[in-house]
């Protein structure tokens, strides 16, 4: 397989307090999956432990890539990054007194990337012409959702193989929740990622989603093999659909 990301038996916390408890869902090459779950419920903390930023007190988060495996959770938060894992924040975190340019050009630190920044650069602006149009302005005077534009555009400039994507949808009125969810769609197309997405508007979700996984408590509760799946799930109905029927 040439790509997997494969987490076991994930626990992980902050202090004393933990957040995850026995996390294991896997993606493959090309897939988008969606991790859906409210505020609190560990989301976040999964995907820093898959960029090595909380490191998990038990379990295994491993990266199999053209049949050789790599350990995530030996390695810093640059090796993974260097691997081809890139990761679009929750909230963004933008350099907000740099440029739009500048934010970009920051993106593109992954050695790997360096000699293709010009060409990167050109695909961002040609995805979002908005960012071609403010490139001398000031991030921290954009919009949300120019800023959440830029952050992935950002992302995309470290040419990824695999994409982690937090919460696209926070802070963002609903067309331009839409709209976001769609260019994910079409810059996975256009890039040939794979993408894990953790998301708690799971109407805008299961447009993109191939599968999913539902996380409460820091548990998964429910692995989704499709969005017919996880439609028919009784706490997506009750919870997601205003439904229980």
């Amino acid at each position: 397989m040439a790509l997997e990301l494969a987490i076991d038996g994930v626990e992980a916390g902050y202090a004393a307090v933990r957040a995850l408890h026995g996390v294991s869902i896997r993606i493959s090459q090309g897939e988008t999956v969606a991790l859906l779950g409210t505020n609190g419920n560990g989301k976040s903390t999964l995907m820093k432990c898959v960029m090595g930023m909380v490191r998990p007190t038990r379990g295994s988060v491993t990266l199999t890539m053209e049949s050789q495996k790599y350990d995530l959770t030996r390695l810093s938060t640059e090796e993974i990054v260097n691997l081809g894992v890139a990761m679009v924040p929750e909230g963004r975190r933008l350099f907000p007194k740099l440029t739009v340019e500048e934010n970009l050009l920051l993106g593109a630190f992954r050695r790997q990337a360096r000699s293709e920044i010009a060409k990167n650069r050109e695909f961002c602006y040609e995805a979002f012409p908005v960012l071609a149009e403010r490139r001398r302005q000031l991030a921290g005077s954009m919009s949300g959702g120019q800023q959440q534009m830029l952050a992935i555009a950002r992302a995309l400039m470290s040419a990824p193989k695999l994409l982690l994507v937090d919460e696209p949808s926070v802070g963002l009125a609903p067309i331009l929740v839409s709209h976001t969810i769609t260019k994910i769609r079409e810059l996975k197309a256009q890039y040939g990622l794979t993408v894990l997405m953790a998301e708690q508007n799971f109407h805008q979700a299961i447009r993109i989603a191939d599968r999913g996984y539902i996380i409460v408590h820091g548990e998964i509760v429910f692995e989704g093999k499709s969005v017919a799946e996880l439609e028919g799930n009784a706490l997506v109905r009750n919870y997601y659909l205003g439904t229980t029927a």
